[in-house]
């Protein structure tokens, strides 16, 4: 089998974390993003991987490279323009001869994709789509099926009256090289407007696999954080967390709690406290500083007395004495504080 990862998106919704750094590439817990998706298609023994670009590729090649240093094979399938999800697909069509495994690039889960396989093995499917169920599925376009798996319908932004299901796309899928044949080349097509619904009236063997488990659209600053507090606490099963050691310059009036990973080439005074929150490499945390619930990537610098509390902070920051920055700040990278700042709610 192979898979392909749509992974061309600029990451707007994630702004100001994308604007230098790919969302493909941007760290949960000190990994790049794609890592978990990688690890979750080599459980599967999927091991020859699609990438799909368009933003920023040369910096993802770089930091994956041929995939070498993460077991998998990666090949590169560039857009010279945004084609869509099922023209990103199709784009890819000169490399694409097995069964696909595809995924959105900015899911985060721990799927038995073995499972959802085998699910469409036996069905003799053209094409499967994984649904996971939300608290609020008005919100999002539904997808109906039949008492033994098969799609009826999708029901795109539904009235609160129409609501008959709560499970939605999830953004996996399990095609057949034949579904290339319902893509038109070298233009915009979408799976969810395009595809599925030509699926539909060929009356194709198409079926729903529904995922109950762990499953994380990472793509806002709200989620994305929440994605780094689910790994940290191990929510999400399948990289070992991060290890948690104390490096050579932490203050031993440092303190860091046992959900907390501090890269051990970090500078904490005296003082620090560090609570279920992820600091990244070569920051230097100030006297008395505390960062909780929180994201600070690499080369920042918290000055002493400042509280950190449910925010991220990009790369290169520097955060002054006595600065609060509260719930729901995003600082990006290089962002500058001065000293008594309030930032947030």
């Amino acid at each position: 089998m192979q898979a392909l990862i749509l992974a061309g998106g600029k990451g707007t919704r994630l702004r100001p974390l994308t604007m230098h750094t790919p969302k493909p590439i941007v760290p949960i817990a000190g990994r790049p993003f794609l890592q978990y998706q990688l690890e979750l298609l080599k459980r599967a023994d999927v091991r020859d991987v699609i990438l799909s670009l368009s933003y920023q590729p040369h910096k993802i090649e770089d930091r994956l490279g041929d995939g070498t240093d993460f077991s998998v094979r990666i090949s590169y399938a560039v857009e010279a323009t945004p084609l869509g999800t099922a023209g990103a697909y199709r784009n890819a069509a000169a490399m694409i001869s097995e069964t696909t495994v595809v995924f959105n690039g900015d899911v985060l889960t721990d799927i038995d994709l073995n499972a959802v396989i085998r699910f469409h093995r036996e069905r003799q499917a053209t094409a499967t789509i994984v649904l996971t169920p939300v608290p609020n599925p008005a919100a999002y376009g539904l997808v109906e099926t039949e008492a033994d798996g098969r799609v009826r319908r999708f029901l795109e932004k539904p009235k609160p009256e129409e609501v008959t299901c709560d499970t939605i796309n999830a953004g996996i899928y399990i095609l057949e090289p034949r579904v290339l044949d319902y893509v038109p080349a070298g233009e915009p097509f979408m799976f969810e407007y395009g595809v599925f619904p030509q699926l539909l009236e060929r009356a194709e063997p198409f079926y729903a696999y529904t995922w109950r488990g762990y499953w994380r659209d990472i793509g806002t600053a709200a989620s994305y954080l929440q994605a780094n507090m689910d790994v940290l606490s191990g929510v999400v099963k399948l990289l070992p967390r991060p290890p948690s050691q104390r490096g050579d310059k932490f203050d031993p009036a440092a303190e860091i709690d046992g959900r907390s990973v501090v890269d051990p080439s970090c500078t904490l005074k005296a003082g620090a406290q560090i609570v279920n929150s992820f600091v990244s490499r070569n920051c230097l945390i100030e006297e008395s500083a505390r960062i909780e619930n929180s994201v600070v990537r690499g080369g920042s610098r918290i000055g002493a007395g400042s509280i950190i509390t449910g925010a991220i902070v990009g790369k290169g920051c520097h955060i002054g004495r006595a600065v609060t920055v509260n719930s729901g700040a995003v600082l990006g990278d290089k962002s500058v504080v001065t000293d008594y700042s309030q930032i947030g709610e």
